[in-house]
């Protein structure tokens, strides 16, 4: 008898270490937000190279850009409603299933918008299908992002909460840069004609292998820990949107508007000033694509800097220090934009740095406020209603600012949501964020 204990404690120790190991778990949250935002950032670029030819044909070239910024927005409205529903089975059935889940949801519809027929085709049913995947897509990311950070932030030891959530945020950059990776390749490899007629449509396309790497890591991953817990002792509630909206509400309303400033930043910083290179300063595709190249390597860069400098000075501290410097930095937004290629280079590349620190801490300080029964829901929800403020119309805001106007007033759209964001931090409590 006493020699049997012995030999079973190490053949059961190592199984749930190794299924839950750190390395696991972050990768798993790593590469689901990496191929979320790959999809979502390909629409983004598509929407300004092709969509406006492919699916607006019969307007002037402005007035298809902002009807492709239109579609591209509603990505932004249909996100909360997949926060809602993919919140309400992260909460009640688990973060693992449900992560599964959205991946599926996002991929389907991007591989769909990848096999659609073009407006010469089909006529206004084209940009119609169009909308329908653009909100299959907006549905399935609303669901990912609140189970990533949750998958990280859930397993992360103590004093380690903040690097842990900048995991899944990496998922942001590296989407970004393999979209805009992709796209330039094909215009190096391929000519415009033929980028119009079925070139455009490999990365959509692509996205199913990606989707069967996201499916296979996902798969390999246990339960995090704390919602284990809240199972074990029967914490979980039965419709977690209806506990969120009745004793959270204070928590959703400042945490939407917390993230505010992050997607106004990154969206002027991405879609608008790609369309911005390309309609305005006729700058080639392939030399936009390589700014939005650098940009997001940058962006990728100081996103884990943030989860270091987090954990030391404190997530609220850094926090309010990066809103304040997003608020100076709208000031000279004009002149960068406005003086030749080499201050577009550095606009996108400033833009990036700030906007790496931000979004680094954006996804642990919107979970903090939840208790772990409805932290999916209330992140998911809180992450996404921020969306529909600060990125859904940023581009087609951004850009009828700039054309009705003037670029100085775009500087005073930026600085305004660095301010609202400033006041809902200073009104957060420190356990808030």
């Amino acid at each position: 008898m006493t020699n049997a204990m012995p030999k079973a404690s190490p053949a059961a120790a190592p199984l749930t270490p190794a299924l839950n190991s750190p390395a696991r778990v972050l990768t798993a949250s790593l590469v689901g937000t990496t191929i979320e935002f790959f999809d979502f950032y390909v629409y983004a670029t598509a929407a300004v190279l092709v969509f406006p030819t492919l699916f607006f044909p019969n307007s002037d070239p402005m007035t298809a850009l902002l009807a492709s910024f239109a579609t591209f927005s509603i990505a932004f409205f249909a996100r909360p409603f997949g926060a809602v529903v993919f919140g309400h089975f992260g909460d009640r059935v688990g973060r693992k299933t449900t992560l599964v889940a959205a991946l599926l949801t996002m991929g389907i519809s991007t591989v769909v918008i990848g096999l659609l027929p073009s407006y010469e085709q089909i006529g206004v049913i084209a940009p119609l299908l169009l909308a329908l995947c653009r909100f299959g897509q907006g549905f399935g990311l609303g669901g990912e992002w609140g189970g990533a950070v949750l998958l990280a932030t859930e397993n992360a030891p103590p004093g380690k909460r903040s690097w842990y959530g900048m995991f899944p945020q990496l998922g942001a950059p590296v989407g970004l840069f393999l979209s805009s990776g992709i796209f330039w390749l094909l215009l190096h490899v391929m000519p415009q004609e033929a980028l119009l007629s079925w070139g455009w449509r490999v990365p959509f396309l692509a996205s199913i292998l990606l989707i069967a790497v996201g499916l296979w890591v996902r798969l390999s991953i246990t339960e995090t820990p704390a919602f284990q817990k809240a199972i074990d002792k029967h914490e979980r509630v039965e419709v977690p949107v209806a506990e969120l909206f009745r004793h959270h509400k204070r928590s959703l309303l400042l945490g939407t508007f917390v993230a505010l400033a992050t997607f106004v930043l990154f969206y002027i910083g991405s879609a608008y000033l790609l369309s911005y290179n390309v309609k305005v300063l006729k700058i080639p595709f392939t030399d936009a694509l390589e700014v939005q190249l650098l940009g997001s390597v940058v962006f990728g860069l100081f996103i884990p800097l943030a989860g270091k400098l987090a954990d030391r000075v404190g997530r609220r501290e850094l926090l309010i220090a990066v809103t304040v410097l997003i608020g100076l930095f709208s000031f000279l937004l004009p002149t960068l934009m406005t003086s030749g290629e080499t201050a577009i280079f550095i606009f996108s590349a400033v833009s990036m740095a700030l906007m790496g620190v931000t979004y680094g801490l954006i996804g642990t300080a919107l979970a903090a406020p939840f208790p772990t029964a409805v932290r999916y829901t209330g992140s998911s929800i809180t992450f996404n209603l921020a969306g529909i403020f600060g990125a859904s119309l940023a581009p087609y805001i951004a850009t009828w600012l700039q054309t009705t106007y003037g670029m100085t007033y775009v500087g005073y759209y930026l600085g305004l949501s660095a301010v609202i964001t400033l006041l809902c931090i200073l009104l957060s409590g420190k356990e808030e964020v």
